[in-house]
């Protein structure tokens, strides 16, 4: 048996003080963001000062990513152990202090260990932001804080790229990790001022089989959706790592029942609606979300040919659609309930997916994908915040470490699921396409081309007559391509509207008569959000 209790002596929090832990753990989370995507825009600069390989500089970046996922769930739940508070703020210390060594790095394998130890700190941080939310705010105010930690989750990583690009082009690249130093060193601040802390009192040891089982079953999926398009789907460290993945996956499914009350995260609770259909909502969406930016980066730098900061700015209006929906999402839930709210979302997601297949060109540009995007971020923002809600409300409170680890990870296998498989249905159409525009080009030329439009791009300088030709094929294959991915994307968005429709979390619209029997306190507390 266990319980979930505030340290004696802690206060209520009131209006000014909720306001100001909202400001904190979304600073915190912010700083994590900002650090998955922020290096993708500096892979050139490091690659020559540390004169490192491709695949050393993917493992810079990679490497952060793969820690967070696999520490999420063993450190959330010791976070609801240890104290909520206590953690977050050795996580913040930590990461801040392997983003300064980061900054300072003078090799390529300093680079690689501060990013792990990063990855250490922001797998402390990321799942203790949402469990303090769901500790400490009351019911009725809870969903509106949700929904601003949904925005800050799913549109700060674009807005950090964005930051991230505008920097590495008017200063140099090592000063990508000042953003991230900066915002640990604000949230650092207002955590050990205002954060409340609270931990779970429980009878029963930690889960170490669980804990382990659980992480190496993380790094080894995620390994190989990260390493498989790279090194080959068949290549021997690919098959390896997917099947310690998968045995690790089936052991901790088979394991975690026994323990019962002392399980690390009771499989059982699948079962429950809201748990299932929040984590497939949101791995899908941000799996769709991450494939879009595989697919829209190149057609901004390589066929309309802007820089890597015009081409980041680019995607600002989806991630401020999200950001704003995101927030609205918590009052359309209490008036139209959460499975309608999560389902408008899919769907809306869904139609900014055939909007941008239907009117992407070569001669178009930007304007006819401009809708397409903005309802991607409207549709994806309305349908995080009620998934979100839907998993860390499925899990007791004394849980809220492990099922904030859980939304966390489901996001990180997404984002990566995403990228794999729409990366993979754009290189399979662009290529599909290109074969055949291809005639007359010399063979070595030919074969550049095929490998995508950048190199096709790049190639064709040193081909004389066939320049244009070589450009015009790529530009159209990779539209071609483009088109795959994002029929794909909306037939899935399509199937997962109407299981959300069909076996969403059931709809609970409060009134507010029920909003005054559940926090009495209510009309203290309500200008905080």
């Amino acid at each position: 048996m266990s319980t979930n209790q505030p340290v004696p002596g802690a206060a209520t929090p009131d209006a000014r003080q909720l306001r100001t832990i909202l400001i904190s753990v979304s600073i915190s989370l912010m700083a994590v963001v900002a650090s998955v995507s922020g290096l993708n825009v500096a892979q050139t600069h490091m690659a020559v000062e540390f004169g490192a390989s491709l695949g050393t500089v993917l493992w810079i970046i990679n490497i952060y990513t793969l820690t967070l996922a696999a520490l999420l769930l063993p450190l959330g739940a010791i976070g609801d152990r240890l104290g909520r508070k206590p953690m977050l703020t050795a996580g913040l210390t930590l990461f801040g202090i392997a983003n300064v060594v980061a900054a300072l790095s003078p090799t390529a394998e300093v680079m690689i260990s501060a990013r792990l130890i990063g990855g250490v700190g922001a797998a402390i941080i990321m799942p203790i932001t949402l469990a303090v939310i769901t500790s400490t705010f009351p019911e009725q105010r809870r969903a509106k804080a949700i929904g601003v930690w949904t925005a800050v989750a799913g549109g700060g990583g674009i807005l950090g790229m964005f930051l991230s690009a505008v920097l590495v082009d008017i200063a140099d690249w090592r000063w990508l990790f000042a953003l991230p130093t900066a915002l640990t060193v604000v949230a650092l601040v207002t955590t050990v001022k205002s954060v409340p802390n609270s931990r779970e009192r429980s009878a029963h040891p930690f889960d170490t089989v669980g804990a382990l089982l659980s992480s190496v079953a993380v790094v080894g999926l995620i390994f190989v959706l990260q390493e498989g398009p790279e090194r080959g789907w068949t290549a021997p460290e690919t098959l390896i790592s997917l099947a310690v993945g998968i045995v690790a996956g089936i052991g901790f499914v088979v394991w975690e029942p026994r323990r019962r009350d002392a399980s690390l995260l009771d499989v059982r609770l699948f079962r429950e609606r809201g748990l299932a259909s929040g984590s497939l909502t949101l791995l899908v969406v941000f799996g769709v979300q991450a494939g879009i930016g595989v697919v829209l980066f190149p057609f901004f730098q390589a066929v309309l040919g802007w820089s890597g900061l015009v081409s980041t700015a680019a995607l600002m209006p989806m991630a401020i659609s999200m950001m704003l929906a995101s927030g609205l999402a918590a009052k359309l839930a209490e008036r139209l309930g959460s499975r309608a709210t999560m389902t408008t979302g899919v769907a809306l997601a869904g139609v900014g997916l055939v909007i941008m297949g239907l009117f992407v060109s070569v001669e178009g540009g930007y304007l006819p994908i401009l809708p397409g995007l903005v309802a991607m971020g409207l549709g994806m923002g309305l349908s995080m915040t009620p998934s979100t809600e839907a998993i860390t409300g499925s899990l007791p409170r004394d849980k809220q470490g492990v099922a904030s680890a859980l939304n966390d990870i489901t996001r990180e296998f997404g984002t990566a699921l995403g990228v794999a498989l729409l990366g993979a249905l754009l290189s399979a159409g662009y290529r599909g396409s290109i074969d055949g525009k291809l005639s007359g080009i010399p063979q070595e030329a030919a074969d550049v081309a095929r490998e995508g439009v950048a190199n096709a791009v790049e190639v064709s300088g040193s081909t004389g007559s066939h320049a244009t030709q070589i450009v015009q094929a790529a530009r159209e294959s990779f539209v071609d391509g483009w088109q795959q991915a994002m029929w794909v994307g909306a037939a899935v968005m399509v199937v997962l509207s109407v299981y959300v429709a069909v076996r969403g979390p059931k709809n609970r619209m409060r009134s507010a008569a029920d909003d005054a029997e559940t926090d009495p306190g209510s009309n203290r507390v309500g200008s905080a959000l």
